[in-house]
């Protein structure tokens, strides 16, 4: 039998040890992870706001597919598109033209929030109260509007009370500003979820952000708190990544999960076929990283339970 020569035996190393085979193999044992995991659901409504004033941070991304995540495990959500380009609608393949009921009724004409409230075709498990162009008027047009800094959470207490099957979690994608839409975010939620993306002027805005927040839980809503901070477009071959990773850790230690999302072609393209990349591709880096971020979360707030019981 002939026996491989030195070069044969180096070359097939070299194959079995390089970066492709290690993130392949890498993948490979957390989707099995994955697959073995079992979690167990508080059984309260957890309501999120998923907020940054600084553009593509991934802020809807991170919205429609951390729901998505959620839905997989098992968890009835709901997603409130509060930004009037209507970009988490799409994701979760909702209409949401001008004619389409919205979440500009809602907070303008006091529509009940289950009358807008769509199914995903995703999921039966994802619901979606979808955002129309009409909302870009709805900053101007609720200046006038009695309590209007409480009317999503009004309509969104009066939905949960009367709603048959529960709901765990809901979450709110906001618009990139920080005016009357967002404010309505943070005083129906309990939580703030932060996307923050590993690049070079990541913290910036963060402390204007964080005294709003401040104001809210001062005069609006003291159940407000900063829960949870997800690092989003984290590219493990840049120093760059890692040290920014290192910075938000270092300021947040508390608050800053320990899943990165990764940059992701199938996270982009995902939208673009009304879909969130759980459905999309869910054997994907950026699918697994999220579906990671949802355990993460769910874990977390178990674990926090169990201190304080």
């Amino acid at each position: 039998m002939k026996q491989p020569d030195e070069t044969e035996a180096s070359a097939s190393f070299s194959l079995e040890d390089t970066p492709l085979a290690r993130e392949i193999a890498d993948l490979s044992a957390r989707r099995k992870a994955l697959e073995a995991t079992d979690v167990v659901l508080s059984g309260r409504t957890r309501v999120f706001t998923v907020s940054n004033q600084k553009g593509g941070v991934g802020k809807t991304t991170t919205a429609v597919n951390i729901a998505a995540a959620f839905a997989d495990l098992g968890a009835r959500v709901l997603v409130i598109d509060l930004d009037p380009q209507g970009n988490a609608s799409t994701a979760l393949g909702v209409p949401h033209s001008a004619e389409t009921p919205s979440v500009y009724d809602v907070l303008i004409d006091e529509f009940p929030l289950a009358d807008i409230i769509q199914t995903s075709p995703e999921s039966p498990n994802l619901l979606c109260a979808p955002s129309t162009i009409h909302l870009a008027g709805a900053e101007i047009e609720l200046v006038s509007q009695v309590a209007r800094e409480h009317r999503l959470r009004t309509a969104l207490d009066e939905y949960l009370a009367n709603v048959q099957d529960h709901i765990d979690f809901v979450i709110v994608d906001c618009p990139p500003s920080l005016g009357l839409l967002t404010i309505n975010a943070f005083t129906a939620a309990t939580e703030l979820l932060i996307p923050i993306q590993c690049e070079y002027y990541a913290l910036e805005g963060l402390s204007q952000l964080l005294g709003t927040v401040r104001m809210i839980q001062k005069h609006l809503n003291p159940r407000l708190s900063l829960s949870t901070i997800l690092l989003t477009m984290y590219d493990g071959r840049t120093r760059l990544a890692q040290q920014v990773a290192d910075e938000v850790r270092e300021h947040f230690p508390q608050e800053v999960l320990q899943t990165l999302i990764p940059r992701s072609v199938r996270v982009s393209e995902a939208p673009s076929f009304g879909q969130t990349v759980i459905a999309y591709d869910g054997q994907s880096a950026g699918a697994i990283a999220y579906r990671e971020a949802a355990v993460e979360i769910i874990r977390r707030d178990s674990a926090l339970n169990e201190g304080r019981a």
